[in-house]
């Protein structure tokens, strides 16, 4: 039976993985979800996944349903290359588990709130941005930026050393999330982070840009409805 994976692309680490199967050549059954129009909220979605959140994987019966978690598996599963997800190098592993631990309340949360508060929420409520909200978690971002910088890269190309790893992918695809919503200068103002991006992007094209598509869409979509949101293009 074909690995089934449940994602949205509007969804960072769906992204990620979705890449991820991509570059890897891991045969699945896609299972798109739209969770702007609540998909995920029907009865037979819970029943699949009680979080009734996506990505989630279905692997012949067994779901697993956190994106860190997936990556670990498929990486082991397929006996994927060390880089992904280094199994015979502790100290590139824990550099690596250093990253994904820390990304949930940094990269992750900042990112994914400024692009809930200028585009998500005031569509869903029909209401103004509120742009005190929208500053207050740009203004961790540059922290954020900048621990990436100087903690997790420093002289590395990427997290972890000389080849890309699962931490690169989901912390470029978090960042991603910014670029539909025009903050992308929060990452391009950093010339490291700037360059890591498009290193991790060229390694991983035309997959990066497949899984990325639906975001460029959303640029071109907030260019328009941007203004009438009240936001600050």
């Amino acid at each position: 039976m074909a690995l089934k994976y449940y994602f949205d692309l509007m969804s960072q680490p769906s992204r990620a993985i979705y890449i991820f199967l991509k570059a890897n050549s891991i045969q699945f059954e896609p299972k798109p979800v739209a969770l702007r129009k609540g998909e995920h909220l029907t009865n037979e979605f819970k029943m699949l996944n009680p979080w009734q959140k996506v990505p989630f994987l279905d692997d012949n019966g067994f779901i697993l349903t956190e994106s860190v978690a997936i990556l670990r598996y498929l990486s082991c599963k397929y006996n994927l290359p060390e880089h992904w997800y280094p199994r015979n190098d502790l100290l590139k592993q824990a550099r690596i588990e250093e990253y994904l631990h820390w990304q949930h309340l940094n990269t992750r949360l900042q990112a994914a709130m400024v692009f809930q508060q200028k585009l998500i929420l005031p569509v869903a409520r029909q209401s103004k941005i509120d742009q005190a909200k929208v500053d207050r978690f740009k203004a961790e971002l540059p922290k954020v930026i900048s621990h990436i910088d100087t903690y997790f890269l420093k002289d590395d190309k990427y997290i972890g050393g000389d080849e890309v790893s699962v931490a690169d992918l989901l912390g470029v695809c978090e960042l991603m999330q910014l670029y539909p919503v025009y903050e992308e200068d929060l990452y391009l103002a950093n010339p490291r982070v700037k360059a890591w991006m498009e290193r991790v992007r060229e390694r991983l094209n035309p997959h990066f840009d497949e899984g990325n598509a639906i975001v460029y869409r959303t640029r071109e979509a907030y260019k328009k409805i941007g203004p009438s949101l009240g936001a600050k293009l």
